[in-house]
């Protein structure tokens, strides 16, 4: 009986997986892609194809300090920043195919309305602490300096251009009075210290519930990288964190006493998670709670490892605080991703936006995919050239993998006029092959459970190795001037067994490409545990080749980096 729940819950087992929410103060950048964005899409669309029970969320983060910044900077409201940048980044993100279940945005009603009651119920409990401090103020601009309004030397590391929230250098979360030699964004003035009242979240009440939960309870499921960094987030020892600011953008704290205050963005864009589920049940007509307080759910954020802080031990503390809601199961944060070996800068102008590269390259969302994910920052933070998008694109997609889905088609359009010829039986070392072709899926299945998205696409290249390999050794242009026409049958279905095999297990990481192979080759789409030798992945028809990548020239790489260049002067 025991035997027999267990069986049934871990096949009712849903997921809920989370996707950093983008600060709508400008594009979308290869950083944020590798970062958090592609890897959760490839998990996304690996436990659908499962057939396993998710919601896949995302949204624009639209409050904070920088929002007023940057619509300062642009001549223009706030409104029309976060209108114009979630326009943007919601249209880049459709056009290169990130399989959102549901994409919103912060400054939505119900987003106002959840974190409010998140706010009301934890203050409700006496979780908050109420002080008052001394903040930066600007005494020319009349307005205390939250966060983004603030600049300074990093007190860990003494980078120079530190916010006030958080070190770009060495990711330490900081606080504006944590600043050496602070600077004022507003007026470039040194600021003041004036008193004022906030909300606080203590984080040090929460301190054996993370140690237990965090470090002990979860220990093995943590990336070596999330675990150093919040371990010795702990071990320094935790304080009480601000979760109110002095702004006149963002939710306004809903209590009377805290008129002219809004909630700490830090605080309420993690529960823009789960305000965008809301949002995606009531339009799917489905009941939201399950996926957020189910304890069979698992919860997975994306993120990359700048959010480390917030989505391990302060989002956490709030779940957990609120007696409702489940913790996350893993939060596989990623390292940074430079630019032909520099840090990529938006301020600068030093990154490749997301929607410039779909006009550039706007039948190529596949490639980047792939050339970020075979470099995915996973363990250490790695550099984007775009000589070696090109080369693993040339090398790797076209003359690998497409080559012997060509090969493949034409010789089958040659020989038996695109039918898929049927075997006669299969030799030892043919059934051998066939073996190995077919373990493929597990294994690469095992390596995006574990999320390593980089061992996984590498994987899948090896994959199409084989195919070219089988074909190169087999030579059956060659075979079939000996009249053995059975062999060359087997030859070819076997070859066709590895496309069919290819265009299932390539829909993760490369979907465009898995449609057109699937396309080509007639397959209907499967549940991936159902791909096995008892079931060959073939089709009786195939359509005539069309190439599923193209070369890349060296005159658009040359025109990229000129681009680049230019973003200098």
């Amino acid at each position: 009986m025991i035997i027999f729940v267990f069986i049934i819950l871990h096949l009712k087992k849903r997921y809920t997986i989370t996707a950093a929410l983008p600060y709508a103060n400008g594009p979308i950048h290869i950083g944020h892609l590798a970062g958090a964005y592609i890897p959760a899409d490839i998990y996304s669309r690996f436990l659908r194809l499962k057939g396993k029970d998710i919601v896949f969320v995302c949204g624009s983060d639209e409050h904070g300090a920088a929002i007023p910044i940057r619509a300062k900077k642009e001549g223009i409201s706030p409104q029309k920043i976060i209108d114009k940048y979630h326009t943007i980044i919601k249209k880049s993100f459709e056009d290169f195919g990130i399989s959102f279940d549901n994409y919103s945005r912060t400054s939505s009603k119900i987003h106002h309305k959840i974190a409010s009651e998140f706010f009301n119920d934890l203050n409700n409990k006496k979780i908050f602490l109420e002080q008052e401090s001394e903040q930066l103020y600007d005494e020319k601009e009349k307005q205390f300096l939250a966060d983004r309004y603030v600049e300074g030397e990093c007190p860990k590391c003494n980078f120079e251009g530190a916010y006030g929230d958080q070190c770009e250098s060495c990711g330490s979360s900081l606080n504006p009075t944590d600043l050496i030699n602070p600077k004022s964004k507003l007026s470039g003035n040194k600021p003041s210290l004036k008193k004022t009242k906030h909300w606080f979240l203590p984080l040090n009440k929460f301190d054996n519930f993370l140690k237990e939960w965090f470090l002990k309870e979860k220990k093995e499921n943590w990336k070596i990288n999330v675990f150093g960094q919040v371990k010795s987030w702990i071990n320094e020892g935790l304080k009480p964190r601000a979760i109110t600011r002095d702004l006149d953008w963002g939710i306004p704290v809903p209590i009377k006493e805290a008129i002219g205050k809004v909630l700490y963005v830090w605080f309420d864009a993690p529960i823009g998670y789960i305000s965008s589920t809301i949002e995606w049940a009531e339009k799917e007509k489905v009941d939201w709670k399950p996926y957020w307080q189910d304890p069979n759910t698992e919860l997975v954020h994306f993120i990359g490892k700048d959010n480390i802080v917030f989505h391990c031990i302060i989002f956490p503390s709030i779940l957990k605080a609120s007696e409702k809601y489940i913790l996350p199961s893993n939060v596989p944060a990623n390292e940074f991703l430079n630019l032909e070996g520099k840090k990529i800068s938006t301020s600068k102008n030093w990154a490749i936006w997301l929607h410039e590269y779909m006009k550039d390259f706007p039948e190529l969302q596949d490639t980047l995919r792939y050339v970020l994910t075979a470099n995915a920052p996973e363990n250490k933070d790695n550099d984007f050239t775009w000589k070696d998008f090109q080369a693993k694109n040339n090398n790797e997609l076209v003359a690998i993998f497409g080559n012997f889905i060509n090969r493949v088609v034409v010789l089958t359009q040659k020989y038996y006029k695109g039918n898929t010829p049927s075997a006669e039986t299969f030799t030892e070392k043919e059934n051998d092959l066939l073996d190995k072709v077919y373990s493929y899926p597990e294994k690469i299945g095992n390596s995006i459970e574990k999320f390593k998205f980089r061992e996984a696409i590498n994987t899948m290249i090896d994959l199409a190795r084989i195919g070219n390999k089988y074909l190169a050794d087999e030579e059956p242009w060659k075979v079939i001037k000996t009249d053995d026409s059975e062999k060359v049958k087997n030859i070819m279905n076997i070859s066709i067994q590895i496309c069919g095999i290819l265009s299932m297990v390539c829909e993760p990481f490369l979907p465009n490409t898995s449609v057109k192979l699937k396309k080509q080759f007639n397959l209907k789409n499967t549940n991936w545990d159902s791909i096995n030798k008892n079931r060959p992945v073939t089709s009786e028809k195939i359509e005539k080749s069309n190439l599923i990548f193209r070369k890349i020239e060296d005159e658009e790489i040359e025109l990229q980096l000129e681009k680049l260049n230019e973003s200098k002067k």
